[in-house]
Protein backbone atom coordinates (compact mmCIF):
# COMPACT_ATOMS: atom_id res chain seq x y z
CA UNK A 1 0.00 0.00 0.00
CA UNK A 2 1.33 3.41 -0.94
CA UNK A 3 2.26 5.90 1.76
CA UNK A 4 0.89 8.61 -0.52
CA UNK A 5 -2.77 9.59 -0.71
CA UNK A 6 -2.74 11.71 -3.86
CA UNK A 7 -1.53 15.08 -5.04
CA UNK A 8 -0.86 17.71 -2.36
CA UNK A 9 -0.38 20.73 -4.60
CA UNK A 10 0.81 21.75 -8.03
CA UNK A 11 2.68 25.06 -8.28
CA UNK A 12 2.68 27.13 -11.45
CA UNK A 13 2.66 30.69 -12.77
CA UNK A 14 -0.48 32.59 -13.77
CA UNK A 15 -1.00 36.04 -15.21
CA UNK A 16 -4.21 36.57 -13.20
CA UNK A 17 -4.91 34.71 -9.94
CA UNK A 18 -8.44 36.09 -9.63
CA UNK A 19 -9.45 34.97 -13.14
CA UNK A 20 -7.86 31.54 -12.59
CA UNK A 21 -9.51 31.04 -9.16
CA UNK A 22 -12.90 32.11 -10.55
CA UNK A 23 -12.59 29.52 -13.36
CA UNK A 24 -11.87 26.66 -10.94
CA UNK A 25 -14.57 27.89 -8.53
CA UNK A 26 -17.26 28.20 -11.23
CA UNK A 27 -16.52 24.94 -13.06
CA UNK A 28 -15.40 22.62 -10.25
CA UNK A 29 -16.66 24.22 -7.05
CA UNK A 30 -13.04 24.67 -5.89
CA UNK A 31 -12.29 27.34 -3.31
CA UNK A 32 -9.48 29.86 -3.02
CA UNK A 33 -8.34 29.25 0.56
CA UNK A 34 -5.27 31.49 0.72
CA UNK A 35 -4.19 34.64 -1.10
CA UNK A 36 -0.99 36.33 0.10
CA UNK A 37 1.33 39.03 -1.21
CA UNK A 38 4.92 38.26 -2.18
CA UNK A 39 7.18 41.20 -1.25
CA UNK A 40 10.53 42.20 -2.74
CA UNK A 41 13.02 40.80 -3.60
CA UNK A 42 11.00 37.92 -5.17
CA UNK A 43 7.96 40.15 -5.79
CA UNK A 44 6.07 42.20 -6.14
CA UNK A 45 3.53 39.48 -6.59
CA UNK A 46 1.13 37.20 -4.82
CA UNK A 47 0.30 33.57 -4.45
CA UNK A 48 -2.87 31.63 -3.75
CA UNK A 49 -3.95 28.13 -2.86
CA UNK A 50 -7.05 26.85 -4.64
CA UNK A 51 -8.41 23.77 -2.86
CA UNK A 52 -9.46 21.13 -5.37
CA UNK A 53 -10.47 18.34 -2.96
CA UNK A 54 -8.93 15.25 -1.38
CA UNK A 55 -6.29 17.39 0.33
CA UNK A 56 -4.93 18.70 -2.96
CA UNK A 57 -4.57 22.29 -4.13
CA UNK A 58 -3.37 24.38 -7.02
CA UNK A 59 -0.66 26.78 -5.84
CA UNK A 60 -0.78 29.68 -8.26
CA UNK A 61 1.89 32.41 -8.34
CA UNK A 62 1.39 35.81 -10.01
CA UNK A 63 4.37 38.14 -10.51
CA UNK A 64 4.28 41.49 -12.25
CA UNK A 65 7.84 40.97 -13.56
CA UNK A 66 7.56 37.33 -14.64
CA UNK A 67 5.30 36.33 -17.51
CA UNK A 68 3.90 32.80 -17.48
CA UNK A 69 5.06 30.67 -20.40
CA UNK A 70 2.83 30.81 -23.45
CA UNK A 71 0.83 27.83 -24.66
CA UNK A 72 2.92 25.24 -26.53
CA UNK A 73 2.58 21.73 -27.99
CA UNK A 74 2.68 18.70 -25.72
CA UNK A 75 6.09 18.03 -24.09
CA UNK A 76 7.31 21.51 -25.05
CA UNK A 77 5.50 23.23 -22.19
CA UNK A 78 8.27 23.18 -19.61
CA UNK A 79 8.94 21.15 -16.52
CA UNK A 80 5.23 20.56 -15.84
CA UNK A 81 3.63 19.63 -19.12
CA UNK A 82 0.13 19.10 -17.72
CA UNK A 83 -1.62 17.80 -14.65
CA UNK A 84 -4.70 15.67 -14.24
CA UNK A 85 -7.55 16.19 -11.83
CA UNK A 86 -9.13 12.98 -10.51
CA UNK A 87 -12.90 12.63 -10.93
CA UNK A 88 -14.61 10.10 -8.62
CA UNK A 89 -17.30 8.69 -10.93
CA UNK A 90 -18.66 8.68 -14.51
CA UNK A 91 -21.58 10.99 -13.67
CA UNK A 92 -19.32 13.71 -12.28
CA UNK A 93 -16.97 13.27 -15.24
CA UNK A 94 -19.85 13.88 -17.67
CA UNK A 95 -21.20 16.86 -15.70
CA UNK A 96 -17.77 18.53 -15.74
CA UNK A 97 -17.27 17.67 -19.41
CA UNK A 98 -20.57 19.44 -20.21
CA UNK A 99 -19.52 22.55 -18.24
CA UNK A 100 -16.11 22.71 -19.90
CA UNK A 101 -17.57 22.31 -23.41
CA UNK A 102 -20.09 25.07 -22.69
CA UNK A 103 -17.24 27.38 -21.62
CA UNK A 104 -15.27 26.63 -24.80
CA UNK A 105 -12.41 25.14 -22.75
CA UNK A 106 -12.48 21.85 -24.69
CA UNK A 107 -14.05 20.27 -27.75
CA UNK A 108 -15.29 17.47 -25.47
CA UNK A 109 -13.22 14.65 -26.96
CA UNK A 110 -12.74 11.86 -24.42
CA UNK A 111 -9.90 9.39 -24.74
CA UNK A 112 -10.50 5.94 -23.27
CA UNK A 113 -7.33 4.14 -22.22
CA UNK A 114 -9.19 1.07 -20.99
CA UNK A 115 -8.37 1.74 -17.34
CA UNK A 116 -8.87 5.49 -17.47
CA UNK A 117 -10.97 7.99 -19.39
CA UNK A 118 -9.41 11.41 -20.01
CA UNK A 119 -10.75 14.76 -21.16
CA UNK A 120 -8.20 17.47 -21.94
CA UNK A 121 -9.15 21.11 -21.43
CA UNK A 122 -7.35 24.44 -21.37
CA UNK A 123 -7.62 26.76 -18.38
CA UNK A 124 -7.67 30.57 -18.75
CA UNK A 125 -3.85 30.74 -18.71
CA UNK A 126 -3.51 28.28 -21.58
CA UNK A 127 -2.41 25.45 -19.23
CA UNK A 128 -3.32 22.03 -20.51
CA UNK A 129 -5.21 20.14 -17.80
CA UNK A 130 -6.92 16.76 -17.86
CA UNK A 131 -9.94 15.35 -16.09
CA UNK A 132 -9.19 11.71 -15.38
CA UNK A 133 -11.63 9.01 -14.30
CA UNK A 134 -10.46 5.54 -13.30
CA UNK A 135 -12.64 2.86 -14.90
CA UNK A 136 -13.64 0.00 -12.63
CA UNK A 137 -12.63 1.43 -9.24
CA UNK A 138 -11.69 4.71 -7.60
CA UNK A 139 -8.26 3.49 -6.50
CA UNK A 140 -5.86 2.67 -9.35
CA UNK A 141 -4.31 0.00 -7.11
CA UNK A 142 -7.58 -1.95 -7.36
CA UNK A 143 -7.80 -1.89 -11.17
CA UNK A 144 -6.57 -4.66 -13.44
CA UNK A 145 -3.95 -2.69 -15.37
CA UNK A 146 -3.55 -5.53 -17.87
CA UNK A 147 -6.65 -4.17 -19.62
CA UNK A 148 -4.88 -0.89 -20.44
CA UNK A 149 -5.22 -0.35 -24.17
CA UNK A 150 -2.72 0.07 -26.94
CA UNK A 151 -2.84 3.02 -29.35
CA UNK A 152 -5.03 1.34 -31.98
CA UNK A 153 -7.70 0.23 -29.49
CA UNK A 154 -7.57 3.64 -27.78
CA UNK A 155 -8.10 5.44 -31.08
CA UNK A 156 -11.07 3.21 -31.90
CA UNK A 157 -12.70 3.85 -28.52
CA UNK A 158 -11.99 7.60 -28.46
CA UNK A 159 -14.69 8.48 -31.00
CA UNK A 160 -17.27 6.21 -29.38
CA UNK A 161 -16.54 7.38 -25.83
CA UNK A 162 -17.27 11.02 -26.71
CA UNK A 163 -20.91 10.00 -27.11
CA UNK A 164 -21.45 7.83 -24.04
CA UNK A 165 -20.52 8.25 -20.39
CA UNK A 166 -19.22 5.02 -18.84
Amino acid sequence: MSALTGVNHIAFLTSDIDRLAAFYEEVFGAAKVLDLPIPEPEGPGRHALISIGAGASLHAFEFSRIAPPSAAPMFQRGRIDHFALNVPDPETFEQLRTKLVARGSTDGTVTDFGVMRVLTFTDPDGQSVELAHWVGAQDPGEIDMSIASDEERTAQRTAASTELPS
